[in-house]
């Protein structure tokens, strides 16, 4: 990367960072989606360290200003909580797409950030398939137990269901860099995951 495309590139994560500094909501003492962000970038470079330059902005933007939408804007159904994950998609892309074009970006790579953030062509499009690998691996490793904690009523049967289709979104490497040793499982959670997947 040219001096000049390390600024841009720095440019657009500080202004990620400024709009996800904005997030009321805390979480280890930050704001829970600039920590979040933080985490999917640090993952990336344990995981993919050579991933692309639209991959490493699109999981830093992933989220960002997720709290401006919430879940109670929509619908309290099963059908109002996936309208309110397809909407998130098309913000969190537009979003992103914005403040790139505020650091410099040109139309080209604007729209493949926005196409992994809006998790579109997943399994065919390979930055969208990274940033899923990653949101998967930081879902593991930092949520999946606060999410269970969240969740006691839910039977062994949904738990099973819920890491099933988690699996099935994930590519073969990311399978394989969950259960090499390389991501901290949640322990009480490890004989349920491996029941899941079939290990």
């Amino acid at each position: 990367m040219t001096i000049e495309n390390q600024q841009r590139f720095e440019r657009a994560i500080a202004l990620f960072d400024a709009a996800n500094s904005a997030d009321p909501n805390q979480d280890e003492g930050q704001p829970k989606e600039l920590l979040y962000a933080k985490r999917m970038t640090e993952m990336i470079g344990r995981y993919a360290p050579d991933a692309s330059e639209v991959a490493q902005l699109a999981v830093r933007a992933q989220h960002i200003k997720r709290w401006t939408v919430p879940r109670s804007s929509y619908p309290m159904t099963k059908e109002g909580y996936f309208a309110w994950r397809t909407g998130l998609y098309k913000f969190h892309a537009e979003t992103a797409g914005e403040l790139m074009k505020q650091a410099g970006y040109d139309d080209d790579a604007i729209a493949k950030v926005k196409m992994a953030v809006g998790k579109r062509q997943l399994k065919v499009n390979a930055d969208t398939q990274m940033m899923e690998d990653v949101t998967d691996l930081v879902f593991i490793e930092h949520y999946m137990l606060g999410f269970a904690g969240q969740h006691g009523d839910y039977s062994e049967e949904k738990w099973l269901d819920i890491i099933r289709k988690t699996w099935k979104k994930m590519s073969e490497r990311a399978h394989a860099f969950a259960t090499g040793g390389s991501v901290k499982l949640p322990a009480p959670l490890v004989p349920l995951i491996l029941k899941a997947i079939g290990a």
